[in-house]
């Protein structure tokens, strides 16, 4: 049985930055799946269980025998163990996006501290502005291409609390006994990259800014297929 891809969306950004792709997978005859966690940040800590409800419910109408393959992207990435172990789903793949890497042995923080006191300045009532207003214009402008999809993602942004990244997300035994992979767009990922193929994950490249699957949702499709039907 084809597995369903399942996209999941860094908790700092929102789905359409999964949609593009999301498109080319459906025309390629795969059933795909966009949860969206754009509530998560409401309410009080810890975060990570209602990232795993959102997963979850997104897949209820999906028959509980259909394999899925989970692909996080960016800051997702920490929260794959615990969405793979709490889905009734059986997961066939896994892949990582340009994304954070859970710790061997959990529970993994959601932010270094260094980004928590790059953070602690831009804090307003508890939370923080929406993350491409982190940045200065040089280091957004070369993740879209498009202006219409430029607006679409900067204003579904979320303004998550601090406490949001002060969080420690649990990694459950045995939650990669499954194929693992990685797809790296580039710097600063290509560490994590490297430290996925050092735990015997498969690694491939295909260069771009951090949300290329925007720029190229066609190539990251591909990749995603691939990495997905060989591990």
């Amino acid at each position: 049985m084809q597995p369903i891809f399942v996209l999941v969306h860094s908790p700092s950004v929102g789905p359409s930055t999964w949609r593009p792709v999301a498109e080319h997978l459906t025309a390629a005859g795969y059933h795909v799946q966009v949860p969206s966690l754009l509530h998560i940040g409401a309410g009080s800590p810890p975060f990570w269980p209602r990232v795993v409800s959102a997963v979850r419910d997104d897949l209820r109408q999906v028959p509980a025998d259909s394999p899925v393959t989970l692909v996080a992207h960016s800051n997702a990435g920490l929260f794959l163990p615990a969405i793979r172990s709490g889905l009734g789903h059986p997961v066939t793949g896994s892949v990582f996006v340009d994304a954070a890497l859970p710790a061997l042995n959990g529970p993994t923080p959601v932010a270094s501290p260094e980004l928590l006191e790059f953070l602690g300045p831009m804090v307003v009532n508890g939370r923080l502005p929406r993350w491409t207003d982190w940045w200065d214009e040089a280091d957004v402008a070369p993740m879209f291409s498009d202006p219409t999809m430029r607006q679409t993602v900067i204003e579904e942004q979320p303004t998550l609390p601090l406490s949001y990244y002060e969080q420690r997300v649990p990694v459950p035994d045995g939650w990669d006994d499954h194929p693992c992979s990685y797809l790296l767009f580039g710097p600063p990922y290509d560490d994590l990259a490297a430290e996925a193929r050092a735990r015997g994950w498969r690694v491939a490249h295909l260069p771009g800014a951090h949300l290329h699957q925007i720029i190229d949702p066609a190539g990251t499709a591909r990749h995603l297929v691939e990495l997905a039907t060989t591990t």
